[in-house]
Formats: C-alpha cells, structure tokens, sequence
C-alpha cells in the first residue's frame, strides 16, 4: 500500500490489482471539513493548469460563465469552493487569457469573491447594474473571441439559459458579436483529470467494491427472506452510514431459470421480488466522493444447498463479458472518436462470436460525464453529435457494457451479463483503477 498527501492530510491509497479483490475493506473516510480542503486544492490546480491549457488549445480569448442560485451551469458548479453549496444570487464567472507571460486572470462579477480562487471584480455601490459592469470589463479587456456554454448536443455544456443569453447579448452590443457557443472548453474542463485526482480515485472505486462485496453477501441478504427491494435500501443506508452520498438510486434485479431476460429499461421499478437459491443477481450501484464519481455493476449467485460455486456457465458467461471489456479498452486511441471505438469493438467481438453490447461512456464530476458516448444500451449504431466527439487523454470512464452467452445448466436459457467497471484512459494505455470483476460473488460465501 501506498499513501498520498493532500493539503496536510493523509489518504489511504490503494494498489491497481488486474482483478478486485473478493473482500476488500473500506478505506479510512475523511471529514466534511478534510474533504474539503482537498477538493479546494484540487480545483486551484485545476484553474491554474487545464483552464489555460484549454482556452489556447481553442483559441479561446475571453470564458464567461454564468450560474444563478439552483439553477447553476454544470461548469459553475465544478468550480466553487467546497463550502459553496450553489452560487449566490447571479455569479458571473469570466476568464480572461493575457498571454503565457501574464497566464489566465479570474474574475468574479458577483457581489462577494468566490473563496480565494476568483477576486471580486464589481462594487454595486460604484455601479448597481451587474451586466453593465460585466461590459466594462469586456470592453476593457477587447477579447477576439468570447466563449460561453451553449451546446445543441452535450447537456454538460449548455449551462446558459435563455434568459442570461439576452441579457449578455445586450449589454455587449457590438460586441456581442464575438461571442461564439462552445461546448469543448466546458467538456474538456470537466473530463480532464489531474494527477492528484487519479492518485485519490482509485480510493473511491475501493469504497464502491467494498460496499458492493458486502451488500451482496449473506451480510445483507438472506435468501427466502431478503427482496430485491430491501436489497436495494439497504445499500442506500449504507451510503448514508458512511457519510458519502450517490448520484443515483441503486438497482437490483434477479435473472433465474425458466424466466425470461429482464428488461434493462426497467432500471428495477415494481420488482420487489424475494431472492432465492440459484438466483443470479444483477447489482447497478454508484457513489460519489471528493467531488467525484463511481459507477459498477456486478453479478451474484445465490448458492443452492450443496453448492460451492455458480454453475459452469454463468462463470462462463461473465468470462465472456470481460472478454469484450478487452477489446473495447484495446480500442481507445487519443483523438478516436466514441463512434470509432465502438465499431471497431463490435467487430473484434463478432470475430470472436461474442454477442455484445456496448454502452460505456465517461466517469467524473458527473456520473454519466463529458466526454464521447461510446455506444447506447438500446442502440449499437453510431451516435450523432455524442458520439463523434473524441477520446483525450487523463479521462476516468466507465466501461459499462453486456454479453448476452447460453448457460447449459439452465436448459441453455440464454442470460444476459452486464458488467460495469471504473477505468482510466492515460493517452497511450487503460488501466482499471480498483481491478476488476472476474469472478461472481457468492451467496453465502463459501
């Protein structure tokens, strides 16, 4: 084991086996008040390298971003301190690139400074309009080129509303004509990972795994008794017991013999089915911590009596799945677009006679974040707009995708295994941040 040091604190950080661990431990869980003096770190680094990065990389003179209270643009809230639960009132956030002599300064058009990290750039006492005081410093600074987060195809960029577009559009006048819609700068803010964030993640998909491997064991379930409706609180609780939080509401669904396939569209809405011996479980489970997120889906059997192991065909199936996870991350090239990498999977698996589904994408700020959709569940074609953006390295993704494979024991009913791991894509190589799963959990543990 390792360990890194954020601001003073000491986290706990683990190594990056191939496969996860059976019964891994949850890792030491930092305060609110320790959490955020990383993440407040974090993001200081983040503004003073991926912002300028960004902005050159566009030719991107002048970022205005405007966020007003609950209604915050999806950029915005990435980059308010920790203690910032939302913006106040309407915060104007404005980038402004003077060169590499002089780096990217940082305003803040709103009635207090945002932490320490953008200084307040408007006194009302001087002048009450807000908009007119942002035309001033636009006027001042005479930037070619003005971006602002309007995107047709990534709701991830589209943080400006109509009615602040109006608004900036007239107090520019003239030189509202420079402003240009933009969805790469927000993407490419919110889908870059630095190094501290990656050294920390694999921290979080520890978390996620240990919760996971304990919720699905005879800690939490007790076959004949346990539905997949309590199995599904109970994971819930368990966030909560913990102090973390998750971006989404777990799922639990049962595959067993004789029943056909469950829809994934369901997403487990009115099955409250009570788990039994020989069910083959399906677990959809995320968290979210230090600003991050996890994604992972995995697969128990419950053991009949006499049983030590899921039958030779379920094994077999869920081999299959990592199969595919193979050749898709064997796929990811910088600058390959989502649609590329899917079609070049899908025929790598058809060489193979896997028949497979891919629907993996992103892994950040946002749960389902920026970045390139790399197939969907319910459509294996190529994804307009979405799936045309390309892969960049320093991304986390979630390799989420199924294999639908035959099972002998089960009269050769066929079973769909769908698998979801948490991954990082470093420009020349994948790696998975927690291992991965390659064998199923088993209820109870031998």
């Amino acid at each position: 084991m390792k360990s890194v040091i954020f601001t003073g604190l000491l986290l706990c950080a683990t190594p990056l086996p191939a496969a996860e661990s059976r019964d891994p431990k949850v890792p030491a869980i930092l305060s609110l008040a320790e959490r955020a003096k990383v993440e407040d770190a974090w993001l200081k680094q983040r503004l003073d390298t991926i912002v300028p990065q960004l902005m050159r990389r566009d030719a991107v003179d002048m970022w205005i971003i405007v966020a007003r209270e609950y209604l915050e643009d999806p950029v915005a809230t990435t980059m308010l301190p920790a203690t910032w639960l939302s913006a106040r009132r309407r915060t104007v956030l404005i980038f402004h690139d003077r060169g590499k002599a002089q780096g990217v300064e940082r305003l803040a058009v709103a009635r207090y400074p945002v932490g320490d990290i953008f200084p307040a750039a408007w006194n009302p006492d001087e002048q009450p309009d807000q908009w007119v005081r942002i035309a001033q410093l636009v006027r001042e600074r005479d930037p070619k080129r003005i971006a602002i987060n309007v995107s047709d195809e990534f709701p991830l960029a589209d943080g400006m509303t109509l009615s602040q577009h109006r608004a900036l559009v007239a107090a520019l006048g003239p030189l509202a004509g420079r402003l240009i819609s933009h969805d790469r700068l927000a993407l490419g803010w919110l889908e870059t990972r630095i190094d501290p964030e990656m050294a920390t993640y694999p921290i979080l998909v520890r978390i996620a795994h240990a919760i996971i491997a304990e919720g699905l064991s005879e800690k939490a379930i007790t076959p004949g008794v346990t539905t997949t409706e309590d199995l599904t609180w109970w994971f819930r609780n368990k966030v909560a017991e913990l102090k973390l939080d998750t971006w989404f509401h777990p799922s639990v669904n049962i595959q067993r013999p004789n029943q056909p396939t469950f829809q994934i569209a369901t997403m487990g809405v009115g099955r409250d089915n009570v788990i039994q011996p020989g069910d083959f479980l399906h677990l959809d489970f995320g968290i979210s911590y230090l600003g991050l997120n996890t994604d992972t889906q995995h697969h128990a059997y419950v053991l009949r009596p006499g049983e030590t192991d899921a039958p030779k065909g379920l094994r077999d199936g869920l081999a299959a799945a990592n199969k595919v996870q193979d050749l898709l991350t064997r796929e990811f090239r910088t600058g390959r677009s989502g649609n590329e990498v899917l079609a070049a999977a899908r025929r790598s698996a058809a060489k193979q006679a896997l028949k497979a589904t891919i629907y993996s994408h992103a892994l950040g700020y946002h749960g389902h974040g920026a970045g390139p959709w790399i197939g969907m569940w319910d459509n294996q074609q190529p994804v307009p707009g979405r799936g045309d953006y390309p892969i960049h390295a320093n991304t986390a993704w979630s390799i989420e995708l199924s294999a639908h494979a035959t099972v002998p024991e089960w009269n050769g009913q066929e079973v769909r295994f769908m698998t979801e791991e948490d991954g990082y894509f470093d420009g020349s190589s994948f790696r998975y941040l927690d291992g991965r799963q390659t064998e199923i959990h088993l209820i109870p543990r031998p």
